[in-house]
Order: C-alpha cells, then structure tokens, then sequence
C-alpha cells in the first residue's frame, strides 16, 4: 500500500513544519504501507530536513521534461534528486487541464523523473462529460498507453494513480465499485505489458471515512490524498486504515 499526500498549491513555513512534524513523530515504518507527501517546491528543502530521519517519504508535484538548460521557472529532476525526493507527480489533471500537458508530454516527464531515480507518479482520468460519454476506458487507456510506449521495461518502475476529474476537489468521490472498474481496466493493460506489478492509486476527494471501501477493492493499492493530506490528523488516518486493508 502506498498513501501519497498533494498538497497542491497550499501551505507557509509555518503550518508546513507543524504538519512535517506531526507526519515525522506519529506515523513508525510499517512494512506494509509507505506514507508520502507532496509538496511544493519551495518547501523541498523543508520537508528534506523534516522528515530525513524518519520513514515518511517526500517528493514533488511537477518536473520538467529537459535535463537542463534555457526553460526558465522549469525544475529539473536532477534539481528535485538534490532534495532527495522520492516521488514526483506527472501528468495531474490539473496540469494537463490548465496547462495543456499532452499524455506524450507526461511520458516525457516520467522518462526524466525514472533517468534521475526518482518514481514518477503518473495520473490518468476522465472528465464528468468523458465519463457521462461513456468514454472512460478509452480515455485513461489512451492517456496510460502514451506512458507505456516511452518507457517499455521501465513501466515496472513507476506508480499509476486513477483521478477521475470530475471528483477531485468536489467531495464527490467515486464509489468503490467506479474506481475499482476502472482500475481492473487499468491493471489489465498493464499485465499485457507485464508490468502488473506497477501500484495503483485512487485520487479524488479521499478522506478517512470513504478511503476504507475503496482500499478493499482488489486492485486499488493505495491513495493520492488532496485536501484531506493538508490535516495531519486526518491523513494519518488515511494511513491507517491502509493498514487496516493491508492485513486483510
């Protein structure tokens, strides 16, 4: 089981250190669930030397495709290693949706992170209208498929999070048996391309009082946490139910 947190575009110093410090005095190494968090770059350095001697991972929510070079307000996964980050997010609804991020663009980025030993954690969804279209396979196999060609054998080593937009943010979760049809057609694809190994999350308006259906679903290994992560309280509830679901 993995539990990642994006904090998205929230947080100060301040309330950074108290929710590091809870995260890093709180939650013991567990073999069977990782816990990580997110955050925005500039706090990088902040949450290196919060959590650094703990077992709570860190990583970040974006990298640029390019090793270096002219791409002013660009960070590169090189720049994000430096931090010792573990996990870095790639292909967000958000960013393909106000940024234009095309599925070939993500795949760049998972290249860049994976070329810097960094686990890219690659984000597939459908809209509301995709959905109501009847659209949804085809959408998150198409965006999967991009990922899935550029890295060939590397596939294994990344992690796939279903975010279906429509409920990321609007407390309008997808039921248990939503995600998890989605997810087997994820987890199909691929065991085609004999990466079934690869962890699948759930994002989207998940907190502790619905994560517990979900995380009993067969082929939902974890989950991207947005709001609920930004409360100490309640993202280590998050973790611990994933251990609950974990021992069964």
């Amino acid at each position: 089981m993995l539990v990642v947190g994006n904090w998205k575009m929230h947080g100060d110093w301040g309330s950074n250190a108290q929710r590091l410090q809870a995260l890093h005095q709180q939650w013991v190494a567990q073999p069977s669930v990782t816990l990580a968090v997110c955050v925005p770059s500039p706090y990088l350095g902040q949450a290196q030397q919060a959590l650094q001697h703990g077992v709570v991972a860190w990583g970040a929510q974006d990298v640029s495709a390019h090793a270096g070079g002219a791409y002013t307000g660009e960070v590169s996964a090189a720049m994000l290693a430096d931090f010792g980050t573990r996990y870095v997010l790639v292909g967000h609804s958000e960013r393909r949706q106000y940024h234009g991020e095309t599925s070939e663009h993500v795949a760049a980025k998972a290249q860049a992170a994976l070329h810097a030993g960094i686990t890219p954690i690659v984000c597939v969804g459908e809209s509301l209208a995709q959905r109501q279209a009847q659209q949804t396979e085809a959408v998150v196999l198409s965006q999967l498929g991009a990922v899935l060609e550029a890295l060939g054998e590397q596939a294994l080593a990344m992690v796939l999070a279903y975010e279906p937009i429509w409920s990321i943010g609007t407390g309008q979760t997808a039921t248990a048996e939503q995600a998890q049809a989605v997810h087997a057609v994820l987890r199909t694809r691929l065991r085609q391309h004999g990466a079934a190994t690869v962890p699948l999350l759930y994002g989207g308006s998940v907190n502790p009082s619905n994560v517990a259906g979900l995380l009993a679903q067969p082929d939902i290994n974890g989950a991207l946490v947005g709001g609920a992560s930004l409360k100490a309280d309640d993202f280590l509830a998050i973790g611990q139910a994933a251990l609950s679901a974990a021992a069964l």
